[in-house]
């Protein structure tokens, strides 16, 4: 019981985060898993499966806003499901050892990049909305969604910043399109696969489930009703932390 419910405080805090930044949430819920006792794989493959839920709860909220363009949707889609499936299947082939540390790694990368960039996306730009503009950026969703089918952490919020940068969206509308489409789409793909090649730790489901549905519809809630200048910065506090926590796990794996 204990178990349960640490795992579902774990999964309810950071689908919150995650869903507010727009990524992440396996910064903290796949470290959780695998301090927990599982192998990497196994973990994975369980985090990749919860963190659907974290988009269908976001959805619920996002999609009511309809603020979706369609050749978004398309370069979200086409350019990402084979990245995911390769990376999926690549992963499981990373020694234990180096997939925490390059996980510990991205995770640091993606902390400090954040705070270098407190202002990033507050006003709305139209950029690259032409054919060489979507191609170009389909490339780098490709790359971000082989990260996300693989390393698998903090990769939603990757797609938040691409989208930003090189498409111009604000920070609330890339935030929309990286739960919905990522954290349905993509995380199921991923689930998938994963779960076809790797073993999944069911009975640790529902708990993960249940905190990554409500978090995702609380997050939501929270960039809709309220921003999220607080929660980013203890957000970035938290990549920081969780990347040294897994560099310390690796260091130490046995």
């Amino acid at each position: 019981m204990l178990e349960q419910l640490f795992l579902f405080l774990v999964s309810l805090l950071a689908n919150t985060l995650s869903s507010l930044a727009g990524g992440g949430a396996g910064l903290l819920q796949l470290p959780a898993i695998i301090f927990l006792g599982l192998p990497f794989s196994v973990a994975l493959a369980t985090h990749k499966v919860a963190s659907v839920a974290l988009g269908v709860g976001a959805s619920i909220k996002h999609l009511k806003q309809g603020q979706f363009e369609a050749p978004l949707i398309l370069v979200l889609i086409i350019a990402a499901i084979p990245g995911v499936i390769l990376g999926a299947n690549v992963i499981l082939k990373i020694p234990t050892q180096i997939a925490l540390f390059l996980l510990g790694a991205l995770t640091l990368l993606l902390g400090l990049y954040s705070i270098c960039k407190p202002q990033l996306g507050l006003q709305e730009t139209t950029k690259n909305r032409n054919l060489r503009g979507y191609i170009t950026g389909s490339a780098g969703i490709f790359v971000i969604a082989f990260l996300n089918g693989s390393l698998t952490s903090g990769t939603g919020l990757f797609v938040t910043i691409w989208l930003i940068q090189w498409f111009g969206l604000a920070y609330g509308r890339a935030v929309s399109y990286t739960l919905v489409m990522v954290g349905i789409l993509w995380n199921g793909t991923g689930a998938v696969t994963l779960g076809y090649i790797a073993h999944v730790q069911w009975d640790w489901l529902p708990a993960l489930l249940l905190g990554s549905l409500l978090g995702g519809y609380i997050g939501a809630w929270l960039v809709i009703a309220k921003g999220n200048t607080l929660v980013k910065r203890a957000f970035e506090s938290l990549t920081v932390i969780a990347g040294l926590s897994l560099w310390f796990k690796a260091f130490n794996w046995t």
